[in-house]
């Protein structure tokens, strides 16, 4: 495969964007549309179960159920799948810092430091450096799925693909020109007032610590107390409360001393085991309530374990010395605003990721997506991707190689309705390991 010279990312802004533009050498733009399955491709069923061997194995009927919903669904959990998919494909060479998990259902709206309500990626549990492309075609083929689902045809999913990389192009465009400390402030605000995003916003603003109280936990002898709603929610024991709240102590350290001020002014009531999204279902995620300024006042932090990227075993990335301190700088290099109580720990031989639990957190539903609404939803994702690619790698070079040309946009909408096809497929084999007995499901629990 032919690679193009390297340019420092000091070298000038003509020389980075000439850089970019010669990795078109490498993979023309047009190249991108082309997805075949390897012949040596794995049994996408087998190599689940095999992604799966170090998680909890009586939860992974519900991981099985929530991907065995749909082909959405199905696309959610199978990171692994796609990731041996990508990893033999050609790539630009331009690298950036990726999501990963790059799909519609993860990026969404939450809450700022400063409580204001932002939309942005918010799941980095596949972050890791990587090419930039990979993140485009997942939350492409996200787009195409999701877009099935809710019942548009596939000449309408291509359409915002379209839309969906031309914002990208454009976002990584505009980042190209901004100095080095606009891009670090730079955030997404003109999606705002139209569109998908004020509804979403208005759901993000009743997803309340206060809410939480009410949904997860009830009246106990003197304060709240997490309910019981096995096998989704569940009552830890002693030990493992103390090994918890201990693994929180070390937690503290990750703070800076401002935002440690006003987290060790909250105290420890009670913790459970939660299970958490779909990919991530069968690990280790405990939620811990805290008290703050009397009974009116809740935290709720989720202290999520984070095994290695589904990416890690393709790519020559430097092992972190914790993997939630990998996601937490992953995110902190592709979001602009991040979780006030963003940290990391370690406990029982286990990398755990900290974060507050649903601070005003909000994603949309495929079923919203009808009409004009899916294109205008992939407006948003483009711009909020390119910002966090341009944010983490060489803005000038993504743009160089983008251009302004409408190849790319048709390439990648190309790909998508392929890679959904495949997905699909492998979807349908999914469906059929379950009915065979060769996967147990959880009934209910979806």
């Amino acid at each position: 495969m032919m690679t193009a010279p390297m340019v420092a990312p000091s070298a000038d802004i003509a020389e980075r964007r000439a850089y970019g533009k010669s990795c078109r050498q490498v993979l023309h733009s047009v190249d991108q549309c082309h997805w075949k399955p390897a012949r040596s491709r794995p049994d996408p069923v087998e190599l689940l179960i095999s992604a799966s061997r170090d998680r909890i194995a009586k939860l992974l009927p519900v991981k099985w159920a929530r991907m065995a919903a749909s082909p959405f669904g199905f696309f959610r959990g199978a990171v692994p799948v796609m990731a041996a998919d990508l990893v033999s494909l050609p790539t630009t060479g331009i690298t950036v810092q990726i999501c990963g998990d790059a799909h519609l259902r993860n990026l969404g709206a939450f809450a700022s430091p400063t409580g204001a309500l932002v939309f942005d990626i918010n799941d980095f549990d596949e972050t890791i450096p990587g090419p930039w492309e990979w993140d485009v075609k997942r939350l492409a083929t996200s787009l195409v799925l999701s877009g099935r689902e809710a019942g548009q045809s596939d000449g309408a999913c291509k359409e915002a693909v379209k839309s969906f990389v031309a914002e990208y192009r454009m976002s990584v465009h505009h980042c190209s020109g901004l100095t080095v400390l606009g891009l670090a402030r730079y955030s997404v605000f003109r999606h705002m007032e139209a569109g998908p995003l004020p509804e979403l916003l208005k759901k993000a603003k009743r997803a309340t610590p206060e809410h939480t109280l009410e949904k997860l936990t009830r009246s106990g002898k003197g304060t709240r107390r997490f309910k019981e709603e096995k096998p989704l929610l569940t009552r830890v024991s002693g030990k493992t409360r103390r090994a918890v709240l201990t693994a929180l102590e070390s937690y503290r350290d990750t703070l800076s001393s401002e935002r440690r001020h006003f987290f060790e002014r909250y105290q420890p009531v009670d913790v459970a085991f939660k299970v958490v999204g779909t990919g991530s279902v069968a690990t280790h995620d405990y939620v811990i309530l805290y008290f703050g300024n009397g009974s009116e006042d809740p935290l709720f932090l989720q202290m999520k374990e984070e095994p290695p990227s589904a990416y890690a075993r393709y790519l020559k990335a430097q092992v972190p010395r914790n993997q939630g301190e990998r996601v937490v700088e992953g995110q902190r290099l592709m979001q602009a605003q991040s979780d006030i109580f963003l940290g990391w720990t370690r406990m029982n031989g286990r990398d755990y990721l900290v974060r507050q639990l649903a601070d005003h957190k909000a994603v949309i539903d495929a079923g919203d997506l009808k009409g004009p609404v899916l294109i205008a939803y992939a407006q948003m994702c483009g711009e909020v991707l390119g910002k966090g690619h341009a944010r983490s790698g060489d803005a000038c070079a993504l743009d160089g190689y983008c251009g302004d040309a409408e190849k790319l946009g048709n390439a990648i909408a190309e790909f998508a309705v392929a890679y959904a096809d495949q997905s699909t497929a492998d979807y349908k084999l999914f469906a059929s390991a379950v009915k065979k007995g060769r996967l147990a499901i959880a009934k209910g629990v979806c």
